[in-house]
């Protein structure tokens, strides 16, 4: 493997990485992905590579189909609501408004919805703007049909796409204000941030407390959390982090990382609680996490 080979690799590794992510909504199979797309790409003959990201886009996208044909299986002895492992995101990816809305984990979850081969071509058409004929090479499929299926993934997501209305600045508001009144203990304090038909989903993959299945309307919602935290003797604390592109919270008890809860705001109200406390998720965000944070 030449340096230049293994320069181009870098180059193009937090583009093959966020593609992955797209795919999988798992920051450990990306990057086992990577690892794969790797191996390959050593024993590539470059020399004969006209266009080295589109190689290795077409060998990761390849990589991760693979990966989510598995996933999928797995997923389904899932115990509980599966969400998207949480991803650390820089500020400069929260400023590109188009990247965090499609990295969001509600618009993960939409992304759920497609099939393996639709979640790719959506992926690489509508976050990526790749064209058609690159895309029909990494999945395997012609242009014409690769259209056909870009045009179905899209409408699938349009219809299920979250309305977002609110400025990052506005999003942080709310969450800082939820968190808060979850530190304080105050149910009133977490009605007035939650709207009426707030949907709260939690993920603790079995190995965790966690609602089994969606919590809908802001009492419930309140009334889970704030019994949740009542039985709990530990220091809670919140910190306000970006995960996959907006801002979230850490939440800690006596400073040990207990799980993620991610927001979707709308008109200045929550309307989507995401928890992930399942802790082979929280590997990943725990070894990022600032230290000033912890």
């Amino acid at each position: 493997m030449s340096d230049h080979a293994t320069e181009a690799f870098v180059a193009h590794r937090d583009l093959l990485f966020t593609v992955a992510y797209e795919m999988l909504g798992s920051s450990a199979d990306a990057e086992d992905v990577l690892q794969e797309t790797w191996l390959r790409w050593v024993k590539a003959d470059t020399e004969q590579v006209d266009d080295e990201r589109a190689y290795l886009v077409r060998i990761t996208t390849r990589q991760s189909l693979n990966r989510l044909r598995t996933m999928k299986r797995r997923r389904e002895a899932y115990v509980g609501p599966w969400l998207p492992e949480p991803m650390l995101t820089a500020p400069d990816v929260a400023e590109h408004v188009e990247l965090a809305e499609n990295i969001s984990m509600a618009m993960m979850l939409v992304l759920e919805t497609l099939s393996p081969t639709e979640r790719a071509v959506f992926v690489l058409r509508e976050v990526f703007d790749l064209g058609y004929e690159e895309i029909a090479a990494a999945v395997g499929k012609n242009p014409p049909t690769v259209r056909q299926i870009a045009h179905r993934a899209r409408r699938h997501v349009e219809a299920r796409r979250p309305r977002s209305v609110v400025s990052p600045s506005q999003t942080r508001a709310s969450v800082e204000a939820f968190g808060r009144a979850l530190e304080s203990g105050d149910p009133q304090g977490l009605l007035d941030v939650l709207a009426p038909h707030v949907v709260l989903m939690s993920d603790g993959g079995g190995i965790k407390r966690a609602a089994l299945h969606p919590i809908i309307g802001a009492e419930k919602v309140a009334r889970y959390i704030t019994g949740g935290t009542g039985k709990v003797q530990a220091e809670l604390s919140c910190e306000t982090i970006l995960i996959n592109g907006h801002p979230a919270l850490a939440l800690r008890l006596d400073g040990v990382l207990d799980g993620i809860m991610a927001f979707h705001v709308e008109d200045d109200h929550i309307t989507g609680l995401y928890f992930v406390g399942n802790p082979e998720k929280l590997t990943r965000v725990e070894s990022e996490t600032p230290l000033a944070l912890r």
